[in-house]
């Protein structure tokens, strides 16, 4: 079962680079009519939290500038942004190397319970690949989010 989660995670991250390169620099800050974020908040997002993910899951040090936090962690949006956000290339940068950390994942990492459960709301995760596998949820829905803007810039 945790070689799937490897598998589906580099599928999923190729798909979410290979959307990223064929969006135009110049729309990824557009902003469709009835979303609070931008198609660069939602791949900048997905950097965020699968860095923060995969910390917490397997121990790896962070790799995301600090400011990443302030641009995209949860309740963030582009309208209260005071720093200039990452470009297109640094954003898939750090995708392509996220992508090159899982696939070079030892599966069996995923079964290491965590020091301590992560609870999210009414959910708690107890192993590593519970934790990634919720990364990798949470990474799809960001891209159908970025699809959709996509289709509407």
């Amino acid at each position: 079962m945790t070689q799937s989660i490897i598998n589906t995670g580099k599928v999923l991250r190729q798909i979410v680079i290979g959307q990223l390169q064929g969006i135009a620099e110049a729309k990824l800050d557009m902003q469709p009519e009835g979303f609070s974020n931008t198609i660069r908040w939602n791949a900048g997002h997905i950097v965020y939290w699968m860095d923060k993910y995969c910390t917490l899951a397997v121990g790896v040090p962070t790799v995301i500038p600090a400011q990443y936090e302030l641009l995209f962690g949860s309740g963030t949006k582009p309208s209260d942004w005071t720093a200039a956000p990452p470009s297109k290339e640094e954003l898939t940068q750090l995708l392509t190397a996220q992508l090159s950390f899982l696939s070079e994942l030892a599966p069996d990492r995923l079964e290491q319970r965590l020091s301590s459960p992560f609870v999210m709301g009414p959910f708690q995760f107890l192993t590593s690949g519970e934790l990634i596998n919720f990364a990798l949820m949470h990474e799809a829905i960001h891209l159908g989010v970025i699809t959709s803007q996509a289709k509407l810039v």
